[in-house]
């Protein structure tokens, strides 16, 4: 064997760095954002400084939650300041007068809103017996302070929006009737106004504020929230734990434990695809602790295990029936055995409307026959195949020409299939399979069918990473599971990708005892000899792969002597065989 199977610790994140730095992040009063989002904090404190531009546009995605732990980290960054109050004085009715009050080191108050309507915003005015009343929107409560709106609302009312933006250009508040039919008979003094502007959207709303507000767009702030955060250092795992227990203290829930922190680290980790990154996404962290809470009351390791095994069991009818599907006797999906040009590929489902992906196992095929050369993708040719997937058929086929060295075309014609498939194929990710399963075919040599393959190939060779990982192991794990494991089945799947891995517990046990095995691969030649216990190249041509493909290409180059003379039956047998 040409590489090692992987430790079981080896498919989570390092528990034993990661235990002795969550307990420092949890004991800490930090909010725990100062190293998980620099690019924020920065954007903030310029907004906070440049005294001409009171406009911050921040890529969020607009929901509930996201804005309101946007608009708690914007009133912690900003500093204590000075701030001018205003009120309205009547000294007798339908007579206004403005009032400055004293001013006051304050912290700069910070009000947001993910919709609103024109009265809520800039305030109206109500009449009763002809006694007219003044009522404060939020713009004038956030006078002095920041204010966080959502470009999506604003740009849903293009009224409104025009009033808001005239209204900061000349930095006052006028009232308008609530009627525009009929104009107030009273005069209201302006109110002065001062106040940062921040707007929040997807890249969508962005990119329809800077076509409607190209110059506004071009000299604002500009900052984008992350979802995810690269933990590589003591200090960003510390923080990260700060902000995980900062936010259950913002529920009113109770304290993680370290415990929690390290199942969450999986889950962080599964759900970035990425054992160093983890999200740092409000909505997605809240989700986590209510369902953890829900099922425990609790905090700690045991409630979030039972609250994602109860999300996962809600959510697995569809996969759960298909996997079914993929055990039954008419599947021909084998675990067990060797077969020649057969392989198990690994895909990922990703179903509109459905909360999680999950892998599922195919069988690709390769027959090989006296032909042109070509190398023919039946989905491809069947329309059942996108752009990409043509792509590393393309790419097989280059690698394997020059390997062989030919001076002419390949004597041989290979058609290629995902069997039992019905639904489109796409993605690069399974060209490694299919060039294992074009090897076999054109050297006569099974593949071990207790193996799943997934990877892609570039021309030199080299197994590149894909993505889906953790889904493709799961997929196939549970197929072995329903035929039964024997110790001997895994997965070969791309080096480079190790770092993604996440695993279920299923999986980790099974790898604990060595019942499934995961073997990871950083070129073609590994893999083949995973496969086919064959090396690709040796001194020796004939203990080869590559030789053994070499020897059959010069048989077929060969021309037969026919017995019989020019009119001999095996002599035109074999024309027409090579036709």
């Amino acid at each position: 064997m040409t590489s090692s199977t992987l430790s079981w610790q080896e498919l989570i994140p390092d528990a034993q760095y990661l235990a002795p730095l969550f307990s420092q992040g949890l004991s800490s009063s930090a909010s725990g954002v100062e190293s998980l989002q620099p690019r924020l904090l920065n954007a903030i404190d310029q907004l906070d400084l440049n005294p001409v531009q009171p406009l911050l546009l921040i890529k969020l995605e607009e929901h509930p939650t996201n804005v309101k732990a946007l608009a708690q980290i914007v009133e912690q960054r900003l500093p204590v300041k000075t701030v001018d109050q205003w009120a309205y004085h009547s000294p007798a009715t339908n007579q206004f007068q403005l009032e400055k009050l004293a001013s006051q080191e304050t912290r700069s108050a910070v009000y947001y809103a993910d919709w609103i309507e024109s009265d809520q915003l800039f305030g109206y005015l109500t009449e009763q017996q002809g006694s007219w009343t003044p009522e404060l929107g939020l713009l004038h409560k956030a006078n002095g302070g920041t204010l966080i709106l959502s470009v999506h609302c604003l740009l849903s009312q293009p009224l409104m929006w025009l009033r808001l933006k005239n209204f900061i250009s000349e930095q006052r508040i006028a009232w308008s009737s609530p009627d525009p039919r009929r104009p107030i008979s009273i005069h209201i003094p302006d109110y002065p106004l001062s106040v940062k502007l921040v707007l929040v959207g997807s890249r969508e709303s962005l990119a329809e504020f800077s076509e409607n507000e190209p110059v506004l767009h071009a000299n604002a702030i500009y900052t984008e929230i992350e979802d995810t955060a690269e933990i590589t250092t003591d200090q960003q795992v510390i923080d990260w734990a700060s902000w995980v227990a900062s936010q259950a203290q913002a529920l009113a829930l109770p304290p993680p434990d370290v415990g929690f922190m390290l199942r969450l680290a999986r889950e962080a980790s599964r759900y970035t695809n990425e054992q160093q990154r983890f999200p740092i996404n409000p909505t997605w962290l809240h989700k986590q602790l209510g369902a953890a809470y829900a099922a425990g009351q609790t905090l700690t390791e045991s409630s979030l295990s039972e609250a994602l095994a109860q999300q996962e069991w809600r959510e697995s009818y569809l996969p759960d029936t298909l996997q079914r599907d993929l055990a039954a006797p008419h599947s021909l999906l084998e675990t067990d055995g060797e077969r020649i040009g057969q392989i198990n590929g690994l895909s990922v489902l990703d179903l509109p409307g459905h909360p999680r992906p999950w892998g599922e196992p195919a069988r690709i095929s390769c027959l090989v026959h006296y032909g042109d050369g070509e190398i023919n993708d039946v989905e491809r040719k069947a329309e059942l195949s996108g752009n990409i997937h043509a792509k590393g058929m393309m790419i097989i086929e280059a690698w394997l020409m020059a390997e062989l060295e030919l001076e002419q075309q390949l004597p041989f014609t290979a058609s290629m299939v995902f069997e039992q498939s019905y639904a489109e194929v796409d993605g690069d990710s399974a060209s490694l399979a299919e060039l294992a399963v074009l090897i076999s075919a054109l050297s006569l040599k099974p593949l071990q069918q207790s193996f799943a393959v997934t990877g892609s190939v570039d021309q030199f060779g080299n197994v590149q990473p894909v993505g889906g990982l953790n889904e493709k192991i799961e997929g196939f794990f549970s197929l072995c599971s329903q035929q039964g494991l024997t110790g001997k089945q895994g997965v070969i799947l791309p080096e480079r990708n190790c770092c993604h891995l996440s695993l279920s517990d299923e999986v980790i046990e099974a790898v604990k005892h060595q019942q499934f095995h995961l073997w990871p691969v950083s070129t073609v030649d590994q893999a083949l000899e995973l496969l086919m216990s064959l090396p690709w190249v040796t001194a020796n041509d004939d203990e080869s792969l590559l030789g053994i493909i070499q020897q059959r290409i010069d048989e077929a180059q060969q021309p037969v002597k026919a017995e019989g003379g020019f009119f001999s039956p095996s002599r035109w047998l074999n024309w027409l065989k090579r036709d």
